[in-house]
């Protein structure tokens, strides 16, 4: 095993208490190789990449994602008490909660299905893709030296379709039994912080907000037309029967938008999509939101009005500001670039484990490593060894995630030394230049 740098060291070293001293030997070794690994992230290429190419005991590297047992869920919280220290501090946490597809094949996968292939499909043509459905939860917060927000996985969880329960003996969970699960596992983690979800229109489900209500301030996308009513109102002395849960059916927010009375508030939002700055109108209010046969919920809803658009929210949290529930919405766009970003630059989709716990296991870990990433480039922007990519014909304002990859890869090539599988070690002699160019083409391969 190489030395690691310093940097390096300090963000991956509390992992070892979940793991015996040898076998985390092996875990520094794979999280290192997944970091410079080019292409495929399988356990093969990362053992070619660290100079174990030759190594006999290969096997020992697979059997730490499919038999040695450890807690993903223990991991993830100490990677959640990582980035809150970082980039939080004692402000309010805005959790991020979306759901992905790893394009997958295999009869050994379990847990495939067939979804609906958001990136490909549109509103005239859906397509359909066979793969992993993961519900993925990530901390929405500013990283200084990036200046905007990101989003940064901690905690991802495999949310198979009903098929996959038809001939098991547990009970089929929906998203949004999952999302309340997840988030009601993060606010243990944490009990004395708030706590802002945030979800697409996936997630507005009165069960799930009423699970959460106290618990998760939850924001999501609302229906113009949803059933929206007032407080119940007293009960008078005459009354017979059962308590009213509700009071007088109110305007639906559609109504409300395009009637001539209704007074919009204008708002600049700072971190709009794309990381601009945006003026929208909107208009707010509280309500209880009810269905039949459910509870009712109360809420406090939003409607944003940009070029004639309409865009409703719903919150589960009476006392969050309009603007609030805006600003913290915007955010949930940075869960669909880490997406992208995973995909293109950390292997998601690539790996090859058949197994059901190492295919359990591999997804979370390279979510999260995207979250490592990030911890360790922020330790070296400290020290000012982080950099962007310069050419005569591109110039970056602000540092990218590629950015962060490639100066992780950088510092990792620069201050390890590698001891290659196998008795014989050839020492080859070049100029400081072909080394300086090889290693910049590997630190920004994809």
């Amino acid at each position: 095993m190489p030395t690691l740098p310093n940097e390096f060291l300090t963000v991956i070293l509390p992992y070892a208490a979940l793991f015996c001293k040898r076998i985390f030997g092996h875990v520094q070794l794979l999280l290192t190789g997944a970091i410079l690994t080019p292409g495929k992230r399988t356990v093969s290429s990362v053992l070619r990449i660290m100079g174990q190419g030759t190594t006999k005991a290969f096997h020992k590297y697979h059997r730490v994602l499919s038999q040695v047992e450890w807690s993903t869920l223990q991991a993830s919280q100490l990677l959640l008490n990582q980035l809150v220290s970082v980039f939080i501090g004692l402000g309010p946490l805005v959790i991020g909660i979306d759901e992905t597809i790893e394009r997958r094949w295999g009869k050994q996968i379990k847990a495939r299905g067939i979804y609906r292939d958001a990136v490909r499909s549109t509103h005239k043509q859906v397509v359909k893709c066979s793969g992993l459905r993961w519900v993925s939860v990530m901390l929405l917060c500013s990283v200084p030296w990036a200046g905007r927000v990101w989003a940064l996985p901690f905690l991802t969880a495999l949310a198979p379709s009903e098929s996959y329960y038809k001939d098991t003996t547990r009970a089929h969970k929906t998203l949004t039994d999952w999302a309340r699960q997840l988030l009601l596992v993060v606010k243990r983690w944490l009990p004395d912080r708030q706590l802002i979800g945030v979800g697409d229109g996936s997630y507005a489900v009165i069960d799930l907000l009423l699970a959460l209500q106290g618990q998760v301030s939850l924001i999501s996308r609302l229906r113009l037309d949803a059933a929206l009513y007032g407080p119940v109102p007293p009960r008078p002395a005459s009354q017979r029967g059962r308590n009213r849960v509700k009071g007088d059916r109110l305007p639906t927010l559609l109504a409300l938008a395009e009637a001539a009375k209704t007074v919009w508030q204008p708002l600049v939002v700072a971190d709009w999509y794309g990381g601009q700055t945006q003026t929208v109108d909107y208009i707010t209010g509280t309500a209880l939101w009810y269905r039949g046969g459910k509870k009712p919920v109360a809420i406090r809803w939003v409607v944003v009005r940009l070029e004639g658009k309409l865009t409703g929210l719903v919150s589960n949290d009476q006392t969050l500001t309009g603007e609030q529930m805006i600003s913290y919405f915007v955010r949930r766009w940075s869960m669909e670039t880490t997406f992208g970003l995973v995909r293109a630059h950390l292997g998601v989709e690539t790996q090859r484990q058949w197994s059901d716990l190492a295919i359990g296991r591999t997804t979370p870990i390279l979510m999260g490593l995207f979250s490592v990433v990030t911890l360790v480039a922020t330790s070296l922007q400290a020290g000012g060894l982080l950099r962007s990519q310069v050419s005569g014909w591109y110039v970056k304002k602000q540092l990218t995630f590629s950015d962060a990859l490639a100066g992780v890869r950088s510092h990792l090539w620069g201050k390890m030394n590698f001891c290659p599988s196998g008795s014989e070690v050839v020492e080859v002699k070049m100029s400081q230049q072909q080394y300086q160019l090889w290693q910049e083409a590997l630190a920004w391969a994809a």
